[in-house]
Parts: structure tokens; sequence; C-alpha cells
């Protein structure tokens, strides 16, 4: 395929014809499809149907240590449960507290916490003059929103193949009092899909904060989401490498359930150092008497233990991972050599990057819906919903049915072309 930086402003101008003419064509067709989100599909939550068998009116609720999980009580959960999501992290249930069925609840308070309260001891942050965390771009929009609601400031830090420049983030964190946080997706990023290397995790461990409330948020929401066997990446646990380095207390890891059962009913952790366990387990006491033991069980009975759980990923993995080669193959038949775009081609999570030309992200997005297909919002994937190159476009390959993901899939390969042969035509 011939690259659109190599035809002339004829050869441009003819091509510019003929996809206004199909785009019109495809406008015609009343599409509505929606791949804004990273939703698990109807196929995937339908085959959990029997899930809801695990508990019924006949059955034990009592866990292990003989807890009526119909009652109040076990505020950081039934140990079963943290010892379940504990292996799903690699860290030691001690380490672990369980609360409701979304982690970013979780990552909501404890920043809320932070602002109130302060980090085990120090100034609460709301009566800072100034508070600011690192964000690696292209991220995770809900992240930025939560550090944007509290006034946070927040400081784009570029991805690379091997995770965050820790160039910069060393220079931010061990410099600037200031910097509190770092937002990270560590496994199969949102939206690059980059796994962090080996070096990258232990030059995190390694951080000498400038802030002795500094934390690394841990978001690892995508830990057993392996795509493809023989592909599995592996991450290096970093409570022991912090551990390791002199640094017990630095991380909040967070996880959930969430796109493993169901993301209205699944069950959410965090793990931390025993320090950090018991200051927040302080402060929740105050907050709830405990959160649903019941469904704590029934994950911990329909799973078993964590070679369950990583079975039912695999499952999983033959509904999705379909999809993910629809979208490659489609880009690369379609895109390849043509100069107008680059994606990432992840082994696993729930999102595929793409980069357009510079200035063309918002128009791509726009015509699009125009076509009836609706997709994340360009510039989500920024602070503040600014992308300074307006060129990242996440891609959700997940919700729709393939049939309908097919023909999304061609409205927006069209409309990246289409809008790449106008951005050319003015240069």
């Amino acid at each position: 395929m011939k690259s659109y930086k190599s035809m002339s402003k004829e050869e441009l101008s003819a091509l510019k014809a003929e996809l206004e003419k199909a785009y019109e064509d495809a406008k015609g067709k009343g599409l509505k499809l929606n791949m804004a989100r990273g939703l698990p599909s109807a196929e995937q939550l339908d085959m959990e149907a029997d899930f809801f068998n695990t508990l019924n009116p006949m059955s034990e609720f009592h866990s292990e240590a003989g807890v009526d999980c119909r009652n109040y009580g076990e505020l950081i959960g039934i140990a079963e449960a943290r010892k379940l999501m504990g292996d799903m992290m690699g860290v030691n249930p001690d380490n672990v507290i369980i609360f409701g069925n979304s982690s970013l609840n979780i990552m909501y308070d404890t920043v809320a916490r932070s602002m109130i309260h302060g980090v085990c001891g120090s100034t609460p942050w709301c009566k800072l003059d100034k508070v600011k965390f690192l964000c690696p771009v292209p991220g995770y929009d809900r992240h930025f929103a939560i550090t944007e609601q509290f006034g946070i400031e927040m400081i784009n830090i570029p991805m690379t193949e091997d995770g965050p420049d820790m160039d910069m983030v060393e220079q931010y964190v061990n410099n600037d009092p200031a910097v509190k946080g770092i937002w990270c997706v560590p496994k199969y990023a949102n939206p690059s899909g980059v796994t962090y290397s080996d070096e990258t995790v232990k030059r995190f461990a390694a951080l000498k904060p400038a802030a002795e409330d500094f934390r690394i948020y841990w978001d690892n929401a995508y830990i057993i989401h392996h795509l493809y066997n023989g592909k599995q990446e592996e991450l290096l646990e970093i409570l022991s490498e912090c551990e390791k380095a002199g640094n017990p207390d630095m991380v909040y890891e967070f996880c959930s359930t969430s796109k493993i059962t169901f993301p209205g009913s699944g069950v959410a952790a965090i793990a931390t150092s025993a320090k950090n366990v018991e200051y927040i387990r302080k402060i929740i006491t105050i907050q709830t008497i405990g959160h649903d033991k019941l469904n704590q069980l029934r994950h911990v009975r329909y799973f078993k233990n964590i070679e369950g759980m990583n079975n039912h990923m695999k499952k999983h993995a033959e509904i999705v991972r379909p999809k993910f080669d629809l979208v490659l193959d489609t880009f690369e038949k379609e895109l390849k050599d043509t100069e107008i775009g680059t994606w990432t081609k992840p082994h696993g999570g729930y999102f595929v990057s793409f980069n357009s030309l510079n200035g063309c992200a918002k128009e791509i997005v726009a015509m699009c819906k125009e076509a009836g297909v609706t997709l994340t919002g360009a510039g989500a994937t920024y602070p503040y919903k600014k992308d300074p190159d307006d060129s990242n476009i996440r891609i959700a390959p997940t919700f729709p049915p393939i049939g309908e993901l097919a023909q999304a899939l061609e409205v927006f390969v069209l409309c990246v072309k289409l809008v790449s042969v106008k951005k050319l035509l003015e240069a």
C-alpha cells in the first residue's frame, strides 16, 4: 500500500473525492455502534450464569473461620477472599483489604482519605498549597478524572515500551515534595497494552521521594487478562521489590474481579504494607462495618483458588481474542505503509491504542460519530482531556458482537483515511 505522504496533490485530491463518497455511503447505513468503553460483552457475561448457583437457600453461609457472612463484621474481608485476591496479585493475604465491587471506588476513597486525613500521619493534602500527581500518557481517563475533581495538578509523563519515562518520574518524585502520587496501570496498560519491564518496576521501588507521603497508585486491573497462550507477559511484584529497596510503604496496589465475573457485582481489593493497612483500617472503621461478605464467599466458592480463576480467564480470552485479531488484521490490511497511523499490538488487557497524524484525532472521532460509530472521546487518554498532539484514540473492541465490530472498524479506517488526506492537502 502506498504512503499517503508520498502522494502528489493530484493523487490526494482524487483519493479525497473517492473517500468522501464512501463516507456518505457509510452515513446512509444508519449505524448505531458503540465502542466508547472497555466493557465485557454479553457473551462474556452469559458465560458466567452458573455463578449464581454458587449460593442458594440451602448453602452453608459461614466462612472457613466460622464467620456468618450474612451478618455484620470482618471489616477487611473474610480470610479466604483475601487469600484469593492476594494470590491474584502475588502478595501475602495479610497485606490485602477487601472492599466492595469497584477498584475505582477504592482509588477514589484512597485519594479522598489523603485529602481529608493525610497519609499515615502526614499533613492532610487539603491543607497544602499544592498537590501534584504524575500521569503516564496515554493513560486511563478515570484516573485523571479523580485527581482533577480534587483539584490536584496533573503532570504528563510519556509512556515508553517499558512503562513510564523513569528519568522524568525520578526527577519529579525525588526532587519535588508537592508530588504525592503517580497513576500506573502496570500490566497490559490502558490503553497502550504495555507491561512495565523489570527494570522499570525496580526503579519505581528504588525511588527516593521528596515527600514522605508519596505513594504509587498501582492499578493492576489486567493482571490476569491475557489474550494469547504462549505470549503471557510477566510483571515483577512491586510490594516485595519496595520492601527490598527499603520503601515498604510506598505502594497502594488495586485490583478487582470486575472483568472476571461481573463489573457491577465483582470484588475489589487493595494490597499495601502492614503500616498502610493499619492506617486505612483505622479510618474505614468509621466508614463501614464491613462490605458484602456473601459476594466474597460466592467468588471464593466459584473459583476455589487462583488456578480456577486463571482457567476461567482462558475462557474469556477465547471470546475476546478474535476481536483483537480483527482490529489488528484490519489495521494491517487497510493502513500498513500508509504512514497515517500507528497502533499497539497488545498481548492482554482491553484496548488497542491508535495514533493518527497530529491534529487529526478529534476530527476522526467526530466523523465516526456522525456515521454512527461512537468511540472514546479524543483527548480522554490525557489529563484535562488535552492531548497535546491531538493524535491518540483508544480502541475498545470487547463489547460489540464481532459483526458489529467489523462494521465499526470499516467506518473508523475510512475516517482515518479521509481526515488524513484532508490534513495532508492542507500542508
